[in-house]
């Protein structure tokens, strides 16, 4: 993502990459089902504090940039950098899986641009075989920068097959969706605090070699849904970690229930930030709630919570809280801010 933050090299990367690679190399013979190398971003070629467009052989070995400068996140880096873990300018967030995850700009409203990251596949995928693909996806929010360049979350995160490459330089005109994936969320993916899971099935219908990551349908078919408002573009960013395409069913995490309804997944919460009332829409029946102040405090619970739901919480603190809900042993956790 676009910022002034750029360039700082931080030293001593070198003995921590060998092990680091080892490591990996240990984690990918053993998860052979999983077709996407380097699948959770461990494996990298140094740890710099850095915004820029990525080849195969800088940043997440293999992955490189299809469009835009989406970033690298690395727990390697010092606390609060620019693509650091947990904290960075773009979100406060541990990894879904390891030590670093990638983001890239799902949303943005005036030109309708996208990032994606890409990578070549293990194998060819076969044609008229079935394939099951997921990965893990979070809202970017609470970064440590004072004015938040995304605040908005976005549907459509998703997965798009090819045959043939399509590295992104510097300079290239910006993608902007082409409404086709084989796998995707059409549902707006809200959560700032825990990873949703985005997965799905399909029937390959050519050899495709690349998967690419993003939002690949344009404004018109993407939902989003405000955190704040500021002055400039409204641009949504998600985070992405754990990306898995197998032949096997069990090869890959997948949501339970995908053909039965949206569950937990389809929940919205709105407004946020919020004064008097907030409200959620799309829960499913028998869903239990409980809220959190800053501190940890219980301020709300309800043990069966259904369809639509809203509280007046205009006599609450301001502050922020985390709601959380459980429903046939998921759960979903979001973060919301009361203001005056």
């Amino acid at each position: 993502m676009t910022s002034s933050a750029i360039n700082f090299r931080w030293p001593g990367a070198g003995p921590g990459l060998v092990l680091g690679c080892l490591g990996f190399v240990v984690v990918l013979c053993c998860e052979a089902q999983n077709l996407v190398p380097n699948h959770s971003f461990e494996l990298r070629d140094s740890c710099l504090e850095v915004n820029t467009a990525y080849t195969e052989n800088t940043g997440p070995l293999g992955w490189f940039s299809a469009g835009g400068t989406g970033d690298y996140f690395m727990s390697c880096l010092p606390y609060g950098a620019f693509n650091g873990v947990p904290l960075s300018s773009l979100a406060f967030q541990d990894p879904q899986d390891g030590e670093c995850y990638v983001g890239v700009i799902t949303y943005q409203q005036s030109q309708g641009v996208r990032e994606y990251f890409m990578i070549q596949l293990l194998d060819p995928l076969v044609p008229e075989q079935t394939y099951y693909a997921s990965f893990y996806a979070n809202a970017a929010w609470n970064g440590n920068e004072t004015y938040p360049q995304a605040y908005l979350a976005s549907s459509h995160v998703g997965m798009l097959f090819t045959v043939q490459p399509r590295p992104w330089v510097n300079g290239d005109p910006w993608p902007t969706g082409g409404n086709v994936a084989q796998v995707y969320h059409p549902w707006l993916i809200t959560d700032t605090v825990g990873w949703t899971l985005v997965s799905g099935s399909f029937v390959a219908d050519s050899a495709y070699q690349y998967v690419m990551i993003g939002n690949h349908f344009d404004n018109a078919n993407t939902d989003t849904l405000h955190f704040a408002t500021f002055a400039w573009t409204p641009t949504a960013y998600t985070l992405i970690d754990n990306v898995c395409v197998s032949t096997d069913p069990d090869g890959c995490q997948l949501a339970q229930g995908i053909s039965g309804g949206l569950g937990l997944d389809g929940v919205i919460l709105f407004p946020d930030p919020a004064n008097a009332e907030i409200a959620m829409s799309k829960i499913p029946e028998g869903t239990k709630l409980t809220i959190h102040d800053a501190l940890g405090r219980v301020v709300w619970r309800e043990g069966n919570v259904g369809s639509s739901w809203r509280k007046d919480v205009g006599s609450w603190a301001r502050g922020a809280y985390v709601l959380h809900l459980e429903q046939q042993k998921r759960s979903r956790t979001f973060k919301f801010v009361l203001i005056e």
